[in-house]
């Protein structure tokens, strides 16, 4: 990933919440001089360890048996950033189009994990973590199958752990503008429905310097 140095992004916090708040990665592996990318969510079990399924079905697991490197990325929220944002547009019209984004590359290892076990225990954190997120009183649980079929479910999965090695991770926000500038866009994300974007400008060192 091409990665200036103002916008390389250290903060583990900003990391950390980068990949809650947007799960689903792009999972790129590399075999017989062809790049596979699969998407699929993966849930945090500490720093170096990440868990997830794919379907059986997916071939993935019988080209690496014995596991292979990956890179999983994740994308946050971004936006076209237009000149006319700029206030100091007016002064010379020496400005171009733009794009602000967040990513995180996360460089490791899939291990592959075919019990019954593991398998339930990678559905089963998922399954708590995101129906907490969702609207309604009662939150969906796999006791709430029946047991028969959440057997067969299962039996179509495969589980694994991503274990992480390095960490790149991108916040393209720019850093680079002056201050006028940046607050300009700053509220140009709020104005466009950018909110995710708008407070991660927020929290950068820009903003009051």
């Amino acid at each position: 990933m091409y990665l200036p140095t103002q916008f390389e992004e250290h903060n583990e916090k900003e990391i950390t919440n980068l990949i809650e708040q947007f799960p689903l990665a792009a999972l790129v592996c590399f075999s017989d001089g062809e790049f596979i990318v699969n998407h699929v969510p993966l849930l945090r079990e500490s720093d170096e360890v990440y868990i997830g399924h794919f379907a059986k079905a997916n071939p993935l697991s019988t080209l690496f048996p014995n596991g292979t490197n990956a890179i999983a990325i994740f994308n946050g929220e971004n936006s076209y950033i237009s000149p006319n944002w700029y206030p100091t547009k007016a002064l010379d019209h020496r400005q171009v189009p733009t794009w602000n984004y967040q990513v995180v590359h996360l460089h490791g290892h899939i291990d592959f994990e075919n019990s019954k076990k593991a398998r339930m225990v990678v559905v089963g954190k998922l399954t708590k973590k995101y129906e907490k997120l969702t609207p309604g009183s009662k939150e969906w649980k796999m006791s709430d199958a029946p047991k028969e079929y959440l057997d067969q479910m299962l039996e179509n999965i495969v589980a694994f752990k991503f274990i992480v090695k390095k960490i790149t991770a991108k916040s393209k926000l720019g850093q680079n503008r002056g201050e006028k500038d940046f607050k300009a866009v700053m509220s140009a994300m709020h104005r466009i429905g950018k909110p995710v974007l708008a407070s991660a400008m927020k929290r950068t060192n820009k903003v009051g310097t």
